[in-house]
């Protein structure tokens, strides 16, 4: 299979599952077995669009194949239950025709993200398998977001769709009071799928356009359902004015540029300016949430037209009141930070050290890279050479792990000139 039609078909493939499986899960009413006949109907697509080239509509392509799958799995099960006349008029009736496509509804994904944050599920189970049903993520991706082992996060999943089977959820968009109740495991989905498309953490590209634009979409399609829920309004705002920074996040060869090094001149000013009238009007609310309070720490960034005109305090202290909002250990690294570039290098690390004995962190590479940096601000090059090549080691980026090689390889480099080097064969 030649590699550009290989990308472009799993591009569209990826693009196009959470939609099937919508519309087939709707249909057949029955979540666990729709995603097994959807995964099917995307191998055999796999297999024969190569030959017969991708077809004029391939999502009605994809619904009527795995369709097929499902009424044969209907009819093979009702066999075994001496019930197949019955079965054979419900297949017929439920086959899919030419018209397919008119039966398919546009909110079937956003469905599809509240059916998952169902009740019946753990917060963090419901989260995990809307991130592979409906974002695409392979488990090692989400694994990663969770900060936990890859065979973990294999049986959070595979229990979270065993609880779905078993619950009998209907597929349908839940009543008001269901959706707020679930809302809050929805925004996180849609909150990971923008940050693994925002910062890849597995692969050679440091982002993943598709994931970032495919959760802003969805997370769109919440705002028009709850246009007045000011944390739906703060996580569109935090996208908004994240992904405007997107095109000077890279350089010609796929690098990392530091937020620090970017040319803002290349910052979506469009993007932008929605994103501080959504956070103004959800801040105005009065109730504010983790979602408006990153909003607000990205609009203080994108608001400085320089790196040196950014106000530190200020973020300073929205990262204070992030933290009592919502503990949680990345945030707290991102607190560190903003300390070390208001009160300098040296308070940063301080606070670095009371996260070493955090299990969420212990071995993870953002502490080392964010250590390294600090060490570095402070004059500890050598330190800062160890932590930013242990940070290089752990990260299953390739975008990031050249970053912090670069940096690694510039203070060696440094400190060469200046004779502080200690020679290895002595």
């Amino acid at each position: 299979m030649p590699k550009a039609w290989e990308a472009t078909s799993e591009h569209l493939l990826r693009e196009l599952a959470p939609q099937v499986l919508g519309a087939v899960a709707r249909r057949f009413r029955d979540f666990v077995s729709a995603e097994d006949a959807v995964q099917e109907a995307m191998v055999a697509a796999f297999e024969q669009w190569p030959r017969v080239g991708i077809p004029d509509n391939p999502r009605g392509w994809l619904i009527q194949v795995a369709s097929r799958r499902m009424i044969d799995q209907l009819r093979s099960e009702m066999a075994r239950r001496q019930r197949e006349t019955t079965v054979a008029r419900e297949a017929e009736t439920m086959a899919p025709t030419v018209d397919i496509e008119s039966e398919m509804d546009p909110d079937d994904t956003l469905i599809l993200l509240f059916m998952c944050g169902h009740p019946a599920l753990t917060a963090s189970s419901a989260i995990a398998l809307t991130l592979r049903v409906v974002g695409g993520l392979t488990t090692a991706e989400i694994a990663n977001a969770f900060l936990v082992p890859e065979a973990t996060m294999a049986q959070r999943i595979s229990r979270a769709k065993q609880s779905i089977k078993s619950s009998g959820v209907p597929f349908r968009l839940p009543a008001p009071q269901e959706r707020a109740e679930r809302l809050p495991v929805v925004l996180h989905v849609l909150y990971l799928i923008f940050s693994e498309g925002y910062v890849s953490t597995v692969g050679v590209h440091l982002q993943r356009i598709d994931l970032a634009r495919e959760a802003i979409r969805l997370t769109r399609c919440a705002k028009t359902l709850l246009p007045n829920d000011p944390e739906v309004a703060g996580l569109l705002a935090l996208m908004l004015l994240t992904d405007a920074r997107r095109t000077a996040r890279t350089g010609s060869n796929e690098e990392l540029i530091p937020l620090t090094k970017q040319d803002r001149t290349l910052w979506d000013q469009g993007e932008m300016s929605e994103g501080i009238e959504l956070l103004t009007a959800a801040l105005s609310n009065g109730s504010v949430g983790q979602y408006q309070l990153q909003a607000a720490i990205a609009a203080v960034h994108d608001e400085a037209a320089r790196v040196e005109d950014t106000d530190w305090s200020q973020i300073l202290a929205l990262y204070e009141l992030l933290k009592r909002v919502s503990p949680n250990p990345i945030f707290a690294l991102n607190h560190a930070i903003a300390a070390a570039m208001v009160h300098g290098p040296l308070k940063g690390l301080e606070l670095l050290r009371t996260l070493d004995d955090d299990t969420r962190l212990s071995g993870h590479y953002r502490l080392d890279a964010v250590r390294a940096h600090l060490l570095e601000m402070a004059g500890d090059h050598e330190s800062a050479v160890k932590h930013y090549r242990i940070a290089a080691g752990r990260t299953t980026s390739i975008p990031e792990q050249n970053y912090l090689m670069t940096q690694a390889a510039r203070l060696g480099d440094t400190k060469a000139q200046r004779g502080e080097t200690t020679a290895a064969f002595f």
